[in-house]
């Protein structure tokens, strides 16, 4: 039995990473063209928002840098082999604008593209990405399933952009705003069920349109405020102390370490991070991740 085990986790393993690879092929592949977010969200059975954080996660990367950086690679190297002109290899890479192709050529490489044919240049190479299977598992990873029935949270929530990279202003610019107008304390009164806690949460509908939702698990109506249902699921929950910084670091490892060897796959379901007390420099806090069997 115990074998058998280890050849579904295996199996399981050579699967979920063929798909990251897939998609990197596909990202490849259009380098010189528009690079199609739902496309890679087909490829690797999610959504494209949550493949973006999957892929920051293992990557240390965010899915726009690497594409930027994979194109201004083979800028660079079109700059120097060849006899094109800057506003056609910036067109090829698909910046409408030469001083943008600039501005992101100097970002990767620290020179302009016109100083590329100098004797002695330096520049940088970074090659495509391939994801393999390490598991390190140096430190213990506590975590529990909670079959949950169907709930309600109800709070406040915002519209995101497509690129996750660009929310990383919009959300920390949404809890303050909800901090200041006094409605972090007027959703505590209603903390009543699990997940117990201020819940912060990205959502998207049949239009794969995304926001992110404050608010807390509650069947009670809340005038003024949003609500959004979340189906009879099992969620894998993990704990861990400190700052919202703290949870980026709990996520990374829940991806690079657990999912690999756990048993369980990512029911492509919204995340939930839990706030079980207002202090925002140390605070207890929950991870919930919507779980389904291999």
């Amino acid at each position: 039995m115990d074998q058998q085990y280890l050849e579904v986790f295996r199996r399981h393993n050579i699967m979920w990473m063929d798909k990251m690879n897939q998609a990197i092929t596909y990202i490849e592949e259009n380098l010189t063209s528009n690079i199609d977010l739902e496309r890679i969200a087909n490829i690797t059975c999610t959504s494209s928002y949550n493949f973006q954080r999957m892929f920051s996660y293992m990557s240390g990367v965010s899915l726009a840098e690497y594409i930027r950086r994979r194109r201004m690679t083979l800028a660079a190297v079109d700059l120097q082999n060849g006899n094109e002109k800057i506003v056609d290899i910036a067109l090829k890479y698909g910046y409408a604008s030469p001083t943008a192709f600039n501005r992101a050529f100097q970002n990767v490489h620290g020179i302009a593209p016109s100083t590329v044919k100098a004797c002695g240049t330096l520049l940088k190479s970074y090659p495509p990405i391939h994801f393999i299977v390490k598991v390190e598992g140096v430190e213990e990873l506590e975590y529990r399933i909670v079959r949950k029935e169907a709930f309600r949270i109800t709070g406040i929530s915002h519209s995101l952009d497509p690129d996750l990279e660009k929310n990383f202003d919009i959300v920390p610019t949404l809890w303050q705003e909800a901090g200041r107008k006094g409605t972090i304390s007027k959703l505590s009164a209603y903390i009543k069920e699990e997940p117990l806690g201020l819940l912060g949460m990205s959502v998207s509908d049949e239009k794969k349109q995304w926001r992110f939702f404050i608010g807390v698990a509650s069947d009670e109506e809340i005038l003024g405020m949003d609500s959004y249902c979340l189906p009879k699921a099992a969620w894998v929950v993990f704990s861990t102390e400190g700052t919202h910084e703290s949870l980026q670091q709990l996520e990374k490892r829940i991806w690079t370490e657990w999912f690999p060897n756990s048993g369980y796959e990512y029911a492509d379901g919204p995340i939930i991070e839990v706030y079980k007390d207002p202090n925002p420099k140390h605070s207890k806090l929950e991870l919930w991740m919507m779980v389904k069997e291999c």
